[in-house]
């Protein structure tokens, strides 16, 4: 049998609101979706695991109605799908109140519970959250029956506030695949017997690294897994260092080669380093040149003789400052703080002059 694992969908999810290009991103999740559905079309695959959070919340009727219409478009592929943290069922879920496609089986229940393909000697195990937080270890005990040939888990959480999960327990309850959402980081955390698929798009400026699916085959030999690159696109982080020499439209040129390399469709978080010339300010806003920088974080220093200020102001406050953190870290956070209060001290003076 051969299967597509998702998790952490996140439909109607907004990344990065307020940006240019948040409600293009909140599109192309949908998107990515339907691409997954339409590939199942071409190439099928016997079984499609949702591991929750389909939904980035509770999810609308429409948007049901339309995810049901996908489903029914690979009729020949089983869909099994629960709610995560993010979607949770409530008395009044709209999941509860649409007639799901033939070939979908909800695992909506709150304890666990399976659905049967007597045809394939399979059972698929879950239940739903009811709630937005869990803090019990309920998967601990959730051992697989062994009356079927193939049995598999769909499970959802992995952190103190969201079922905890333990490597050593998981094993010990001896399903053939054990398919996990909720952590967005795709990760194999027993190899070829669970598995976080991670989000199929990333959603925030730190889910940094490829995303996608995973896609499996189960045989008389045991599972096997790999990891499908998917999302449109991806979040990465550039350290770039500057020094005394980099003007602000080098700086801004520098940035502009480093995405053009990286790709030109992909958001980037910036973080400058080093040591500048006291006298440059950077335009923060002007070097996005592309627009798809979400956020910069100027982490330089001015590039200032501390020692020789130190010795000419020993007897007043700028020599004060620099003689209690000049022995910092120049990463430090007391190290920046000396720096950004030099700067201003000195620009005081410079105005009082």
């Amino acid at each position: 049998m051969r299967f597509i694992h998702l998790a952490d969908v996140h439909l109607g999810a907004v990344p990065d609101r307020g940006c240019p290009w948040s409600s293009r991103r909140e599109e192309e999740i949908w998107e990515t979706f339907r691409r997954v559905i339409a590939g199942i079309r071409e190439n099928p695959v016997d079984l499609l695991f949702i591991a929750g959070d389909l939904f980035h919340r509770q999810p609308l009727l429409r948007e049901l109605k339309e995810v049901n219409n996908l489903f029914s478009t690979i009729p020949d592929t089983r869909v099994y799908l629960m709610a995560g943290n993010h979607d949770y069922i409530r008395k009044d879920s709209r999941y509860l109140q649409i007639a799901w496609s033939e070939n979908v089986y909800p695992l909506f229940e709150t304890t666990l519970h399976r659905a049967v393909i007597e045809e394939l000697d399979l059972a698929v195990y879950g239940f739903s959250y009811d709630r937005r937080e869990i803090r019990e270890a309920r998967y601990d005990e959730a051992y697989a029956p062994r009356d079927m040939k193939y049995e598999i888990l769909l499970a959802h959480g992995g952190d103190e506030t969201h079922i905890p999960i333990k490597k050593a327990k998981l094993k010990a309850l001896v399903y053939d695949y054990v398919a996990l959402g909720h952590i967005h980081k795709p990760q194999m955390l027993l190899k070829d017997y669970a598995a976080f698929s991670g989000s199929l798009e990333p959603l925030d400026q730190n889910e940094t690294g490829r995303h996608g699916f995973l896609l499996g085959e189960i045989t008389e030999k045991g599972t096997q897994i790999r990891f499908v690159p998917f999302a449109k696109r991806q979040y990465i982080h550039l350290h770039l260092t500057v020094d005394i020499e980099m003007t602000h439209g080098a700086l801004r040129g520098k940035i502009k080669e480093e995405i053009e390399q990286n790709g030109t469709a992909e958001l980037y978080k910036i973080i400058l380093e080093g040591q500048r010339d006291p006298e440059i300010v950077y335009d923060i806003e002007d070097l996005d040149y592309y627009g798809n920088i979400v956020e910069i974080l100027d982490h330089t220093v001015p590039a200032y003789h501390y020692e020789q200020l130190y010795e000419r102001n020993k007897e007043n406050l700028l020599g004060r400052l620099i003689g209690h953190f000049m022995e910092c870290e120049p990463e430090s956070t007391e190290y920046q703080a000396m720096c950004e209060g030099v700067s201003a001290i000195l620009a005081a003076m410079e105005e009082r002059s």
